[in-house]
């Protein structure tokens, strides 16, 4: 009787688990829907932006943005999520810049590490690296203001001219269970960095290198001015960038999340139907030991 009492306790305990889980991968998977929406739609205009810039970087090439450095060191901006429960997202990112070439091959004073999210900023501090900044509890409605206030921060390292690179490390989302952790220069810009950053978004879709297009230049009229107009779009390419990673990482997220607590509840579901069998077979066991008794004294008394 106490084996029985003890399994529907557990079964009671499995499915009060399930409804938490259930409950979870319901809010994943809405926000997932509304992230992939702003995801898809900055990185969109990110390459738009991109594309732009390099029609006009002649013009903009004595400015502390483009300016090529050979000394000072590469700072790192590491995006992972706040919380856990999101599959291997986090670890995937972890890896995608600890096991990289481009970081391994700097020696720890040739190196700056920004984490952007609490799990980044706990792996490297239980693992003694060094992080310069943290942000965590980034607001997931993120509106250019809220991004400029973090990016004006890391600004700060390159316009001391200590910084020769800035490297964004997020991830590209493609769908539900497809996401690639890259590693992406932030600044300087340059003809380089703005091909390989519209060429790796199009190896992350699975392009191949004839299949890579880059507008061919155009005329332009500028308005109000140039001068204005190269003003506004290296500040917009700066946020844009920033911002694509962040919702990016969201999309991830919440996908990876999603799929996690569904196989949590589909995992809750084989628990119970497991229990319940054993349920089943327990009570048949004692009711035909019950049995088995009250045959044996009737016959007894015979």
């Amino acid at each position: 009787m106490a084996n029985l009492l003890l399994i529907r306790k557990k079964i009671k305990s499995v499915r009060n688990t399930r409804k938490i889980t259930k409950a979870m991968q319901l809010v994943a998977a809405s926000k997932m829907r509304v992230f992939q929406k702003k995801a898809i739609h900055a990185r969109m205009y990110s390459q738009e932006l991109l594309n732009i810039l390099r029609l006009n970087l002649a013009d903009i090439k004595d400015t502390i943005l483009t300016k090529t450095r050979k000394n000072g060191k590469k700072l790192f901006i590491l995006y992972s999520s706040d919380k856990g429960l999101c599959g291997p997202l986090n670890s995937r990112m972890i890896k995608g810049l600890f096991n990289s070439k481009v970081w391994n091959e700097l020696s720890v004073h040739e190196r700056l590490l920004i984490t952007v999210g609490k799990k980044s900023y706990d792996y490297a501090n239980y693992n003694k690296i060094n992080v310069e900044k943290h942000f965590k509890g980034l607001k997931e409605d993120m509106t250019p203001v809220d991004a400029l206030a973090i990016i004006d921060e890391i600004m700060a390292y390159w316009k001391t001219e200590d910084v020769k690179e800035i490297i964004m490390v997020a991830p590209h989302y493609k769908s539900p269970l497809v996401f690639y952790p890259m590693l992406k220069t932030y600044l300087p810009f340059s003809e380089d960095m703005i091909h390989r950053h519209i060429a790796a978004e199009e190896i992350a879709e699975g392009k191949t290198d004839e299949d890579r297009t880059f507008r061919k230049e155009e005329f332009m009229l500028y308005e109000p001015s140039k001068e204005e107009f190269k003003e506004s779009l290296i500040q917009q390419i700066i946020q844009t960038l920033f911002t694509q990673a962040f919702f990016e990482l969201k999309a991830a997220e919440y996908s990876s999340r999603m799929i996690a607590m569904q196989s949590a509840t589909d995992a809750a579901d084989d628990m119970v139907d497991k229990l319940t069998l054993s349920l089943n077979k327990a009570r048949q066991a004692i009711i035909t030991q019950e049995i088995a008794e009250i045959v044996g004294g009737s016959a007894a008394l015979n």
